[in-house]
């Protein structure tokens, strides 16, 4: 069974630029968090690894002696980073592998081929994604944020899960999954999630489309860590909140992305920082046994009630399934 290694209390959330309990804050960087941590003999999967936060994030596992798997959508992209990767930290064992996460055959050729790879899987990673997209489907006809940012980590998540747990029994060290959510879960539609209106464009918002993305990010892990208890499993699922950070996830939203770029090393977290709460969650002692929990600068945090609602997080589960069959 999953357990707490520590009382929620001694990691609890502070705001700002305060350090929480766990040592942290809005400040730091994946490397402080992860400092004399050692990751060998760990295997990670990070998507959306060719840029952002998750090339800072397979950086810093790479760093600290993780194996790690880089999916990306962009090959060329992927292979910069990781010769970049490499150029710094010569023992990194870095790999690419190819995901699209808008295409369901593409996350199921993933899976397969990562499982034929015969390589064990202690990390996962769920880090890609779009944000505030004008209304398009995907290849799958599935409005094209909710297919990104859950549905294709949903379908990944649930492939890979068997290769997780016999990862865990073997080496006898706790699985985790992280997703990346975003704060941005509180401004989902109305409803919370859209299972009437996923793909209608009359009333699409672009923001409210990427809150309700995020949000089913969070009702994932939560629905997850259920089922993980269920089956005895020692693998934890949690969320987090990366910070709002300037990279080009704003690309789609006019004029605030001409704010973002003025104002953004003014107001906004760097990549380093970005990526520290994903790569906290990945690698401290801290969290051990801590899962269906959502953090934000490297702390507990609380999210809204729908957040929360395993009513709806069960619901979700269900209809994710019946979509990837």
């Amino acid at each position: 069974m999953c357990r707490l290694a520590l009382p929620l209390g001694n990691i609890g959330a502070a705001p700002g630029w305060r350090k929480g309990a766990s040592g942290f804050s809005y400040n730091s960087t994946a490397g402080e968090v992860t400092q004399g941590i050692d990751g060998s003999g760990l295997t990670a999967i990070v998507t959306g690894a060719s840029s952002g936060i998750g090339s800072e994030t397979s950086r810093v596992l790479a760093l600290r002696g993780v194996h790690v798997i880089m999916a990306v959508r962009n090959m060329a992209a992927g292979k910069d980073v990781k010769e970049t990767i490499v150029k710094e930290i010569p023992a990194a064992k870095v790999d690419t592998m190819e995901l699209d996460l808008s295409s369901l055959a593409s996350v199921k050729k993933f899976a397969s081929d990562f499982k034929s790879s015969g390589r064990p899987l202690n990390l996962l990673i769920n880090n890609a994604g779009v944000m505030a997209t004008p209304f398009m489907l995907s290849k799958d006809n599935i409005e094209l944020q909710f297919a990104t940012n859950h549905l294709g980590h949903f379908l990944l998540t649930n492939l890979l899960l068997d290769k997780m747990k016999e990862t865990a029994r073997k080496t006898k060290r706790e699985g985790r999954i992280v997703n990346v959510a975003s704060e941005a879960h509180r401004f989902a539609y109305r409803e919370g999630v859209r299972f009437d209106k996923i793909n209608d464009s009359k009333s699409y918002n672009s923001f409210g489309a990427y809150g309700q993305s995020k949000l089913a990010n969070i009702l994932h892990a939560n629905e997850l860590t259920r089922r993980l208890k269920e089956d005895g499993a020692e693998i934890t699922a949690n969320s987090l909140h990366p910070g709002m950070i300037t990279t080009n996830l704003f690309r789609h939203m006019g004029v605030f992305d001409g704010l973002v770029s003025n104002l953004g090393k003014l107001v906004l977290k760097n990549v380093q920082q970005g990526a520290s709460t994903t790569c906290y969650l990945a690698l401290h002692p801290q969290v051990k046994g801590v899962s269906g929990e959502y953090f934000l600068d490297n702390n507990l945090a609380t999210t809204t009630a729908k957040a929360k609602d395993m009513d709806l997080a069960k619901r979700l589960w269900d209809f994710s399934m019946e979509l990837v069959k």
